[in-house]
C-alpha cells in the first residue's frame, strides 16, 4: 500500500486534517505519475507535538543507543538503494546510473560519516572546576531541497538523531517521493514514536509554519537565499537557531601552470553535474585571458559529449531540469547571455534536437563573460557554463569573490602550495583544489549569501547542540 498520500507522524502513517493533493509531475515527461497530500497548519502541530513529547526520553538516551539506530537506518537503507534511485529518477529526471551512484550513493556515504564521527565524539569536557556539556538542542525543523534530495535529508536527520534531537522534516514538494521512501527506512529501522516525523507541503503552508513554530528550538533550511531569507525572519520571532545552506554562484580559477585541457574539460563536467542543479556546481570558469579561446574549444567538444536524453536510457549522461518552472528560468537566462553580449559557444535556448517532451536543456556553454553579466552573477541551476578571462591571478581573485554568494570555489594548478595560496584568499566555506574527491568529513556551507553554520560529519553534530557550561562543577 502507498503511503505516498500519507504522512509520517508520531511512529505512524497518518492521513491529513484537511485532505489536499498535489500532482508530482516526472519531468521527462511532463506528465504526473503519482500525488502527494500537502499539509497545512494543523499538520504541523500534530507533528511538532509528538516531536516535543518524545523529545525528555531520546535526549536523554546514551550515545551507544543512538549509534545503534543510526546502524540499524543505515542497514534498511541499503536495502531500499534500488527504491530510492527509481524514486529519484522518477521526480526529479536524474538518469538511473546518476540516482544509483551519486544521489542514492551521498544519503549512504553521510550515514556512515555521521556514524564514524559519533563514536569518537565527545559530548562533555573538563575546563578546571567547570564542567562543559553539549545537549541536544531541541525539537528541530528540517526543510530540504529537490535537487539532492537523499544527501541533504541524510545531512539533517542522521546529525539530528547522533545529538539526541527529535525532529519534523519537510521535503520538497516537486521531488518528494524520495523523502517518503527515506520515512519509511526510519520505521522500518525502529526509531522510537516522536523522533522522526515528516509532513509535505509547500513553502508558505508548511514550511514556514515550522519555521514560526513556538515549539521548534531549530530550523535547518537548505534552499535558495531567497527562501533562506523569509525562513530566517519567519524564525526571528521565536529567536530561534536558524542553520541555511543556500545559493552559490562558485568560481573554478584555472590557474595559467594548470594542466589546462583537462582542468577545463572536469570544469565543464562538474558545473553540468546533476544537470547543472547543484548549488556548488563550479558555474564561473575563469581562464587566463591567452588562453580563452583554447578554453572555449575544449569546453565545446566536453559540453557536445554530454548526451540528453531518456533518464531511463543506459547512455543519457543529462537528463531534463526538475520543472517547467526550472525550464523556464534557465531559458530566461541563456536568453539573456545572448542579449548581453557573451559569446554562446555550443547549446543555447530551446530543447535538444529530437527531444519535443520534457524539459530538458541543451548543454550551453558561454564565452567572453564580464563579471557585469546576469550569467555571471545569478544562479541558474542548469547546466550553463560561464567563462570569464582574467590578466592576472590578483584580477581572478577579486573576479571570483566579486559575488553575494560563497558556498565553494575551485582552484586549479600543478603547484599545489600556489593553489594553497590563492584558496586561502577566496571568499567560500569549501574550496576545492584539483578536482579533489568529494569529502564527507570536510565543513560544508557558506559564507555571505550562501548561508551560515556547517553540515556533514561532526560539524553538523555540532550545529544540533546546545553548550551548557556547570560553572563550581569540581574536579573529576
Amino acid at each position: 500500500m502507498s503511503n505516498n498520500q500519507k504522512f509520517y507522524i508520531n511512529g505512524a502513517w497518518v492521513d491529513p486534517v484537511t485532505p489536499k493533493t498535489l500532482d508530482v509531475i516526472n519531468p521527462a515527461t511532463e506528465e504526473a505519475y503519482t500525488k502527494i497530500s500537502v499539509g497545512a497548519g494543523a499538520d504541523v502541530d500534530r507533528a511538532v507535538a509528538a516531536a516535543k513529547a518524545a523529545f525528555p526520553k531520546f535526549s536523554g538516551t546514551s550515545k551507544a543507543e543512538r549509534l545503534a539506530l543510526l546502524k540499524r537506518i543505515l542497514e534498511v537503507y541499503n536495502e531500499r538503494a534500488e527504491d530510492i534511485a527509481k524514486a529519484v529518477s522518477d521526480e526529479m529526471g536524474a538518469p538511473m546510473s546518476w540516482a544509483r551512484d551519486a544521489q542514492t550513493w551521498a544519503g549512504r556515504v553521510h550515514l556512515e560519516a555521521t556514524i564514524a564521527s559519533l563514536e569518537s565524539y565527545d559530548f562533555e569536557e573538563q575546563r578546571g572546576t567547570t564542567r562543559v556539556v553539549k545537549e541536544a538542542i531541541g525539537v528541530v525543523a528540517l526543510i530540504t531541497p529537490w535537487n539532492w534530495p537523499l544527501n541533504q535529508i541524510v545531512c539533517k536527520v542522521a546529525p539530528a538523531i547522533a545529538a539526541g534531537c527529535t525532529m519534523v522534516l519537510k521535503p520538497s514538494e516537486i521531488a518528494p517521493i524520495s523523502g517518503i521512501v527515506f520515512s519509511e527506512i526510519m520505521h522500518a529501522a525502529g526509531t522510537p514514536a516522536g523522533v522522526y516525523n515528516m509532513v509535505n507541503g509547500d513553502g508558505p503552508s508548511v514550511g514556514q509554519v515550522m519555521a514560526g513554530h513556538k515549539d521548534v528550538d531549530m530550523v535547518s533550511f537548505t534552499g535558495s537565499t531567497r527562501a533562506g531569507i523569509i525562513v530566517a525572519k519567519t524564525a526571528a520571532d521565536t529567536v530561534k537557531r536558524v542553520a541555511q545552506e543556500l545559493g552559490g554562484k562558485s568560481p573554478n580559477i584555472i590557474l595559467p601552470d594548470a594542466d589546462f585541457e583537462l582542468s577545463v574539460k572536469k570544469g565543464v563536467e562538474g558545473c553540468f553535474g546533476n544537470t547543472g542543479q547543484s548549488c556548488d556546481a563550479p558555474t564561473r570558469m575563469l581562464v587566463p585571458r591567452a588562453q580563452h579561446d583554447a578554453a572555449l574549444a575544449v569546453a565545446k567538444k566536453a559540453a557536445e559529449g554530454h548526451k540528453v536524453g531518456d533518464p531511463k536510457a543506459d547512455d543519457t549522461v543529462l537528463g531534463p531540469v526538475v520543472s517547467e518552472l526550472q525550464f523556464n528560468k534557465v531559458q530566461g537566462l541563456i536568453e539573456k547571455g545572448i542579449k548581453e553580449g557573451a559569446t554562446l559557444v555550443t547549446g543555447g535556448t530551446g530543447r535538444p534536437e529530437g527531444l519535443n517532451r520534457g524539459y530538458y536543456v541543451r548543454p550551453t556553454v558561454f564565452g567572453n563573460v564580464s563579471r557585469d553579466m546576469t550569467i555571471a552573477r545569478e544562479e541558474i541551476f542548469g547546466p550553463v557554463l560561464a567563462i570569464m578571462p582574467y590578466d592576472s591571478e590578483e584580477q581572478a581573485i577579486e573576479i571570483a569573490n566579486d559575488t553575494v554568494y560563497g558556498l565553494a570555489a575551485y582552484v586549479q594548478s600543478k603547484d599545489v602550495k600556489h593553489a594553497r595560496k590563492v584558496a586561502r584568499q577566496l571568499r567560500a566555506g569549501q574550496v576545492n583544489i584539483n578536482y579533489p574527491d568529494w569529502d564527507t568529513f570536510a565543513p560544508f556551507g557558506g559564507y555571505k549569501q550562501s548561508g551560515n553554520g556547517r553540515e556533514y560529519a561532526d560539524w553538523a553534530i555540532h550545529d544540533f547542540l546546545e553548550v551548557k557550561g556547570i560553572v563550581g562543577y569540581g574536579a573529576e
